[in-house]
């Protein structure tokens, strides 16, 4: 038999890398042509976002989340820079209006009768799951809003884990409280921003030259008090417990915030509540974490309230903030990448609130002189 009719190695060698070549080139081809059909939508939807007017409201939805972050200097590149410092401003001036309707919501005990059998006496603590599209979380309810304190950190130059607050005081339950000022979002939570009053007493007062400012707190009898006040009125109040913060969402049992677009954006929330039997309402909506909750607005907020009863409610400090703890447990799922942050108030709950031991940390110092960007040594 002639060897020529035979394939050579030689030849057969050659075309196996042919053949691979091929599938390179495709795969590359299918590859490239991904890429260039993501670009184009991505061009389109860019298109859209930034032209299209059926898109204003999706547009500044972005900005105001953006805004409720660290990263609120890119609300810029989606609205522009001027339209951004106009939307802050807006959003100031609304949050200031919103405080100054005067409350005139009452609560009432009903004192059991003698000829009545009493009925079956409520838990202090109660908590239930709450949840709406792309949000989830829980409202904390405490039936006695006398047993209500605001508790502090207990050493100077740095805040304190709200559960570590809720341990070492012996407190039931405790959620953040108000503002504080946080430097690049890394600030030690040892200075807060406007009052903090605790038991009567006024702890600390970064006023400056103001006259008022929005607080949220307790009066003795333990009414809510929520709106803008100066020390002079929260004192003939006899507030208790307070903290400084805005908005209030709800005054004399109507919302404040007509729609979605008005809620300032997508974050994680913590809301103050009260309904007109005296129980407080604590609702705390997780946020930042795709698959499980992104988040609410504060229309979102306000209708959860309304739903369950409130007839005053308050936004409190959120974001990265946000946490609700129970028995010595976060029940909720904070959003910080780095665990539970540092804080300097929070709403404690106590089965004898007499017994709580809450001193002043900031007696004697100087808010102005307080580093807010020390580094903790705690």
């Amino acid at each position: 038999m002639s060897t020529s009719s035979l394939p050579q190695r030689s030849s057969a060698n050659k075309k196996k890398p042919v053949k691979k070549k091929r599938k390179k080139v495709s795969f590359l081809r299918k590859l490239t042509r991904v890429f260039m059909f993501c670009l184009l939508m991505l061009t389109i939807g860019m298109g859209w976002l930034y032209f299209a007017p059926s898109a204003h409201n999706v547009r500044y939805l972005i900005a105001d989340t953006l805004i409720t972050t660290q990263h609120r200097y890119m609300a810029k590149y989606i609205i522009g820079e001027n339209e951004l410092k106009n939307r802050v401003a807006e959003y100031n001036q609304r949050f200031d209006d919103m405080g100054d309707e005067v409350d005139t919501h009452i609560i009432a005990t009903p004192e059991p009768q003698a000829d009545v059998e009493a009925p079956e006496e409520k838990p202090l603590v109660e908590i239930e799951e709450v949840s709406g599209t792309g949000y989830a979380g829980y409202i904390m309810i405490v039936n006695d809003p006398t047993k209500v304190r605001l508790g502090i950190p207990n050493k100077v130059g740095s805040g304190e884990k709200v559960s570590s607050m809720v341990a070492r005081t012996g407190a039931i339950a405790g959620v953040n409280g108000g503002g504080f000022a946080d430097p690049n979002w890394s600030g030690n939570g040892f200075k807060p921003i406007g009052l903090v009053i605790s038991q009567g007493k006024l702890f600390y007062n970064g006023l400056g030259g103001k006259t008022s400012t929005q607080i949220v707190g307790l009066d003795r009898q333990g009414k809510m008090i929520a709106g803008n006040y100066s020390l002079e009125e929260l004192s003939k109040l006899e507030v208790q417990e307070a903290v400084s913060f805005q908005p209030r969402i709800i005054v004399n049992g109507k919302g404040l915030i007509k729609n979605a677009a008005e809620g300032w954006g997508i974050a994680p929330r913590t809301a103050m509540g009260q309904r007109a039997d005296g129980a407080l309402l604590f609702v705390v909506i997780d946020g930042r974490q795709p698959g499980y909750s992104i988040g609410a607005n504060l229309y979102d907020v306000q209708q959860i309230m309304l739903k369950h009863g409130a007839v005053i409610a308050a936004n409190l400090d959120g974001g990265s903030s946000t946490v609700l703890v129970k028995d010595n447990q976060i029940v909720n799922k904070p959003s910080s990448q780095y665990g539970e942050r540092y804080l300097p108030t929070a709403f404690l709950v106590f089965e004898h609130p007499e017994q709580a031991q809450i001193k002043n940390i900031w007696e004697g110092l100087d808010p102005s002189q307080i580093d807010a960007a020390k580094k903790r040594t705690q």
